[in-house]
């Protein structure tokens, strides 16, 4: 097993200087940098195999086995029971509004939906449109402390309730939402639950055969590999849903939501960035290996984020906004305003220096209104990854420090 200080040397982009000074790249909430194991399996798959599916011939062989492969390593991510309840798609986003387009077609008038206010817009914008088609879509409030507000949740859901949205994990503030509770309510009442865990699934393990969500959707750029969608849907619920399809696809589940020919490289990059996680755990078996490595992978995190945390929490000109760290579950991901200075200006004065941040809204447009922040250009937004260190989360407090 390797050890998890050791993964610097595995990212040839992490050799990359600013200013004189090694890029800090703390931008991991809107993609994470690749491995060089993740890049030589794109480049093999292109010298070796390059063939479109279902072929005669050796090639396309190979890609099928390719994609076979890399069902069954995402199963094993998200602790699914085999790859035939995992989909590809070119991002979550487009996954989405694909479920959402089926969904569309079996949802009736004054049926309603749940969304949160504390969503990425990938997971609202898709279910806000089933309001075309008759839906009535309710939104749960967020707390000014970054929270969801289940008081609120559990006033919204009815009989009438097909189907709740939400997030795992808010891409602006680190919250972790208690989806095991939002799982019992939303069984209670008979509706769909579909989760968001784009920024969950780079932090923490995944056990769908635990949480038991209806639907899960992810994306792979997010925990260091390529720009691949990812959908897990529940065994023979895909099946039951109407999807856009062209004739000759298959009208069984994983593929009748697959439009189009998959990214075969790309997703030779996803069985290997699984494979890279798995490479820091101990145990037997795939999954064990999974596990115990995304455990170290948060125990490092948190220590991390828990230390910039501290750090600017302690400036008088940053007001950080999120629950704090030993509290409970939280992602290693921390959003601050700085007095006098607008969000995306503090974003690109760090960027001159060499911290890759990202400063707006992060397309998590309401958390930003619902925090009446939209006046000074929404927050700025640090993410900690595996590949970050002490010294550059130190070099960095002391940046924003100076920033006025």
């Amino acid at each position: 097993m390797k050890q998890l200080h050791e993964c610097r040397s595995d990212f040839p982009s992490l050799e990359r200087m600013v200013a004189g000074k090694p890029a800090a790249y703390f931008d991991g909430p809107g993609g994470t940098q690749v491995p060089r194991a993740v890049i030589e399996a794109i480049t093999h798959y292109y010298v070796t195999s390059n063939a479109n599916a279902h072929g005669p011939f050796v090639t396309s062989r190979e890609t099928d086995e390719t994609v076979d492969r890399t069902r069954e390593r995402m199963a094993a991510f998200l602790g699914a029971v085999s790859g035939e309840t995992v989909s590809f798609g070119a991002n979550m986003t487009s996954l989405a509004f694909s479920l959402s387009r089926a969904i569309s077609r079996v949802i009736r008038p004054g049926d309603e939906v749940i969304v949160t206010a504390l969503d990425h817009e990938a997971n609202r914008g898709p279910w806000l449109r089933l309001a075309e088609h008759g839906a009535v879509v309710r939104n749960v409030r967020m707390t000014q402390d970054g929270r969801l507000d289940l008081d609120d949740l559990r006033a919204q859901l009815s009989s009438r309730t097909k189907l709740v949205a939400v997030g795992y994990s808010s891409n602006a503030l680190g919250t972790v939402n208690d989806l095991p509770l939002i799982r019992r309510l939303s069984r209670e009442v008979g509706a769909w639950l579909i989760v968001d865990a784009v920024h969950y699934a780079p932090h923490f393990p995944l056990d769908v055969q635990s949480l038991d969500p209806d639907f899960l959707l992810c994306s792979a750029y997010k925990f260091y590999g390529p720009h691949v969608g990812i959908l897990y849907a529940r065994p023979g619920l895909l099946d039951q849903l109407p999807t856009d399809k062209l004739r000759p696809q298959s009208d069984e589940a994983p593929y009748r939501i697959e439009t189009g020919t998959l990214n075969f490289a790309a997703l030779a990059g996803v069985a290997a960035a699984v494979e890279y996680i798995a490479s820091y755990g101990e145990g037997d078996g795939l999954r064990r290996r999974l596990v115990d490595a995304m455990n170290r992978i948060h125990a490092h995190e948190e220590q991390l984020a828990s230390r910039l945390y501290a750090a600017l929490s302690s400036l008088p000109h940053v007001t950080v906004y999120g629950q704090p760290f030993g509290t409970g579950l939280r992602a290693p991901t921390l959003s601050f305003a700085v007095e006098g200075v607008q969000a995306p200006d503090a974003a690109r004065l760090l960027g001159e220096q060499g911290f890759f941040v990202w400063g707006g809204h992060f397309y998590a447009m309401s958390v930003i209104e619902s925090l009446g922040l939209e006046s000074q250009g929404g927050l700025v937004r640090v993410g900690i990854s595996m590949y970050n260190t002490e010294e550059e989360v130190d070099r960095l407090a002391e940046a924003i420090g100076r920033l006025r």
